[in-house]
């Protein structure tokens, strides 16, 4: 069956139409399923909620815009950031839901001016963090196709503890100065596709995540997630793995995407007390421009709670726990990364827990002249710096195949305790 929120009530014209859209939704839901339309028109509303075998279809021209106030949005147990604790519920909402869907040619926004304001100026009056736009708890069978979302509150597209989760075709546009309005973050989820978006935000792009050690009863892995043909721009990075990983990340494959003055491109991160495992990590025909470093290996991230301790930042060996992370089996090929402004590529393990097992393999990077020094990654006692190759410390197996640098300064493969790497007909041009 489908129901038009309009026969229910709903208004354009900046009425709010929350209870009739939720009474389409909860109609839906009660008769088996079905698709809940928002007609071609601009309609303002509150939090929603998804329910089982629900879609929630946009129509050509329709524009679902949500409020500003945080009156209109519940306060549920969710994550945030990793962690489990109470927060304004998402703009589209569901939990324990089967089969729903978001489809259609409209757009989502988020209208979220006043909240990054609020939190950049007067963060005290948060009670709670801002909401996400679409955040969904525990379902399965996930499809989000072919809208357009625009001005998130904070994380855009945020599913937890999801299954067989399908994201296709896409667009997410955030300004770039928007705080934390990340793109995709699916965190303790598995079996999750994302092909031929476009994603445009304040924060990482996409970013896979697993909790953090605060949540030790919920130590879920995201796995098997594929990522194909998206072009990603003006992230912090292009695609993440962490800081949040602590339930451990594994078989990603990542292929046939650009990105386009992203800070950093593939960027993995992590620190001591997380703990978890990222492995088995193939990443295929990509093309970067204008990139601060196409490679961040990071487990001395210091961004979030407990970050600037000793115990994060410490460059001496430490014994190895269930709290020590672990970064191992990664591959990259067929990569062309031009006008690099920092470095080639920062790959920085802990000295108890080398980083293992990665190969490069026909990459080409050049660096652009006369950048401004930067730092290729976010931890502690590290220098700005440009034009400079790959630096590599507390490694081991690393492969080098075919890689080419153009225009950097200084060495182009700095090896500092990082045994067996192996450099194999690799091409480099000095500045």
């Amino acid at each position: 069956m489908a129901i038009n929120v309009v026969d229910l009530g709903a208004q354009a014209k900046g009425h709010l139409a929350t209870k009739a859209i939720q009474k389409a939704i909860d109609q839906a839901a009660d008769q088996g399923g079905g698709q809940v339309t928002i007609p071609a028109g601009h309609f303002l509303t509150g939090s929603i909620e998804l329910k089982s075998n629900v879609e929630l279809h946009l129509e050509a021209g329709a524009i679902l815009k949500f409020s500003d106030d945080p009156i209109d949005f519940p306060v549920i147990d969710s994550r945030w950031e990793g962690v489990s604790r109470q927060v304004y519920r998402p703009c589209i909402y569901a939990h324990q839901a089967t089969n729903i869907a978001i489809t259609g040619l409209g757009t989502l926004d988020g209208n979220g001016a006043k909240w990054w304001h609020i939190f950049r100026e007067e963060r005290d009056k948060l009670v709670y963090p801002r909401p996400q736009f679409i955040g969904f708890d525990d379902c399965e069978r996930v499809l989000l196709e072919n809208f357009q979302i625009k001005d998130s509150p904070s994380w855009t597209v945020h599913p937890v503890n999801c299954q067989n989760v399908t994201i296709n075709n896409i667009s997410i546009k955030n300004p770039i100065d928007s705080p934390n309005t990340d793109g995709i973050d699916p965190e303790s989820c598995r079996n999750v596709r994302i092909s031929n978006c476009q994603i445009d935000v304040g924060d990482d792009c996409i970013a896979l995540k697993s909790g953090t050690e605060q949540n030790a009863s919920e130590k879920i892995a995201c796995e098997n997630i594929t990522i194909s043909n998206c072009t990603l721009l003006h992230g912090h990075g292009a695609i993440v793995l962490g800081s949040e990983m602590s339930g451990g990340i594994q078989n990603v494959t990542i292929s046939n995407c650009t990105f386009e003055q992203t800070d950093r491109g593939i960027r993995l991160k992590s620190r001591r007390g997380r703990g978890g495992v990222i492995k088995n990590f193939v990443v295929s025909n990509i093309i970067m421009n204008e990139v601060l470093c196409p490679f961040v290996f990071n487990l001395f991230y210091f961004c979030g709670p407990n970050g600037r301790t000793e115990y994060v930042a410490d460059k001496r060996a430490y014994p190895v726990t269930e709290k020590t992370p672990r970064f191992t089996q990664f591959q990259f090929s067929n990569i062309i990364a031009q006008n690099v402004r920092s470095a080639a590529g920062y790959i920085y393990g802990l000295p108890e827990q080398l980083i293992t097992d990665v190969t490069f393999s026909h990459v080409q990077i050049r660096m652009a002249s006369g950048a401004t020094p930067e730092k290729p990654a976010m931890m502690a006692d590290i220098k700005p710096m440009t034009q400079r190759g790959f630096f590599v410390n507390n490694a081991r197996n690393i492969t080098f195949d075919h890689v080419q640098i153009e225009n950097y300064v200084g060495e182009p493969f700095m090896i500092r305790d990082a045994p067996q790497v192996k450099l194999i007909n690799e091409t480099t041009q000095k500045d």
